[in-house]
């Protein structure tokens, strides 16, 4: 640190040092879902149910809320992040590595880290960056450059760092960790360079390696034989070490049952992407969930979303934990819904299917078997797979609320693409894609869908369409469906008084009634909005922050019309 940052550290800090004196206990984790003033994880709990318990904004009054203040982010991009908030202080990242830690009543900047990585690290995607863990007093951050970072939460400087993998290779590190315990928990992306992935865990005060669990598995281990030996006849490339860069990335942060003791990753997928030939068998840990102790990293259990995929389906996505009611008795459920058009309900304690139901158009499978494994239906070369690359939903943050008993999910409807595989030779560092896609144009010269907006509003629902559903976890039936004309990267939060809040990429900040799916209130803010929105409450009152393009936007209720709070 130059002395120049250190003196702007040390007098920010002092602004507000008297503020800034809040720890979050393993305790306080682990009740996080019964501390509604404060948003302590990622997924606001280790059940990333991003629900809230917090009334004061109704449906009723939702309709008077007013933007309370604004913070400009320093880097152009896509900003993921879901800020943290504890007791009244806002942590958050942008891009590229930054922490910043705001009050969060007013906006007023406490501090600034600025992490320096290094030249070489890749990224697939963009510099994307989606948050922090907390524990004691210590924020943690991964980098882009593979290294997880430490920082003290008061002062903002760094208290040690730790290399996770080569970022020359591709690996990186841009979901926020998971702290449980007193370990932290991250996982490596990099997919798309032909990495093998891996989640580790990490001693807090330490830095040190406490485990680690490839999601590729090597020889001798459990499930590598999913990693078929090339056949003598084979007529195209076959890769015989194949599972040595096979991708298995993670880059959306997983949940935790303290109850049991497992914590929950989704796993993205196989590499090469698209050249499926040359990875013969399911490829395992790829497109899965995995259930690992938390204590020593050992798979407890796994089910595999899609195996042997030649779509690029990672099931990334983040597992709701939720208790429910399944054929007339209580079920502690996982649910998700997968970038492969389907949603499903796992019992969580041992990874048993329970059901699967498509949420938008499916025609890679056709249906489950009694094991709850898919029936493949391989489209012919040059016709449209449903759903497309990108899925029918993807990383955004779907949302639980115990009190409708409906799963909410963003999604992209009506998006095909038309696949192709292409031979590629791993080389470090070199994409290791191996396709040669195109995306459905259902109308001539019509604009395709992409993973960012233009500037230009092009847009034409002939090639797709966005919406928020609501979802019935004992069938999978749609009990509701909010359309928007772009797709939507953006994730969704409810609240114990029955209001949900999401974006859009049309700039839209929405507030809808989340029992019947009924518009109550929007705002337009101007750019795409793609991180999930959060709510806490500070001095008696209620906020909403999300964030549109550069611009984290917080909300809360107009002096004069009162808190209304509901019974």
């Amino acid at each position: 640190m130059t002395w120049r940052r250190a003196v702007l550290v040390a007098c920010l800090a002092s602004l507000g040092s008297y503020r800034l004196l809040a720890q979050v206990s393993t305790e306080r984790l682990v009740n996080a879902g019964q501390d509604p003033k404060n948003w302590l994880i990622y997924s606001g709990n280790y059940s990333s149910t991003r629900f809230s318990q917090l009334t004061q904004i109704t449906p009723a009054n939702v309709k008077n809320l007013e933007l309370k203040w604004m913070y400009q982010g320093a880097a152009v991009g896509a900003w993921q992040t879901t800020p943290l908030v504890v007791d009244g202080i806002m942590y958050l990242t942008q891009r590229p590595n930054d922490v910043i830690a705001l009050e969060a009543r007013t906006g007023r900047i406490f501090w600034i880290y600025k992490y320096v990585g290094a030249q070489d690290s890749k990224a697939c995607c963009g510099a994307n960056n989606r948050g922090l863990a907390m524990l004691g007093h210590t924020l943690f951050m991964g980098t882009l450059d593979a290294h997880l970072v430490a920082i003290d939460a008061k002062s903002g400087r760094p208290l040690w760092k730790t290399q996770v993998a080569e970022a020359k290779a591709g690996y990186s590190l841009t979901h926020a960790p998971l702290a449980v315990k007193d370990k932290v928990i991250v996982g490596v992306g990099g997919g798309e360079y032909g990495i093998r992935g891996f989640v580790a865990a990490y001693d807090a005060k330490s830095g040190k390696e406490a485990w680690r669990f490839y999601t590729i598995p090597g020889p001798g281990d459990p499930g590598f034989e999913s990693w078929a030996p090339c056949p003598p006849d084979s007529k195209s490339f076959c890769d015989p070490e194949a599972w040595k860069h096979g991708g298995g990335s993670i880059w959306v942060t997983g949940s935790y049952d303290p109850e049991l003791n497992l914590t929950y990753w989704g796993v993205g997928n196989a590499g090469p992407d698209w050249n499926a030939d040359q990875r013969p068998g399911d490829n395992l840990y790829t497109d899965s969930v995995v259930a690992l102790d938390a204590d020593s990293g050992r798979l407890r259990w796994h089910y595999q979303f899609t195996p042997h995929d030649r779509y690029d389906y990672d099931s990334v996505q983040v597992p709701i934990l939720a208790d429910i009611t399944w054929n007339g008795g209580p079920v502690k459920a996982m649910l998700w819904a997968n970038r492969n058009g389907n949603f499903y309900v796992l019992e969580r304690a041992t990874g048993r299917f329970l059901s699967g139901h498509p949420f938008v158009k499916v025609n890679w499978m056709s249906h489950f078997d009694e094991k709850g494994r898919p029936v493949q239906t391989v489209q012919p070369a040059g016709q449209p797979t449903w759903p497309g690359n990108q899925g029918g939903t993807n990383w955004y943050s779907p949302s639980y609320s115990p009190r409708t008993k409906m799963f909410y999910v963003s999604v992209w409807e009506n998006y095909a693409t038309i696949f192709g595989g292409t031979d590629v030779e791993y080389k470090e560092g070199r994409n290791f894609g191996g396709g040669n896609n195109r995306p459905l144009v259902a109308v001539p010269g019509a604009p395709s869908i992409g993973l960012r907006r233009g500037p230009i509003n092009n847009w034409t629902e002939a090639a797709a369409t966005g919406a928020v559903l609501a979802l019935d976890t004992a069938t999978g039936e749609i009990k509701w469906r909010f359309p928007m004309t772009d797709v939507t990267d953006s994730g969704i939060l409810t609240t114990a008084s029955d209001v949900l809040f999401t974006g859009g990429r049309e700039g839209y900040f929405h507030a809808l009634d989340a029992k019947s799916g009924t518009l109550l209130w929007k705002a337009s803010l101007g750019s795409q909005i793609v991180n999930g929105p959060i709510t806490y409450e500070v001095d008696g009152k209620q906020y909403v922050a999300t964030i549109s393009g550069l611009s984290l936007c917080v909300f809360g209720l107009r002096e004069e019309q009162g808190l209304g709070i509901r019974d």
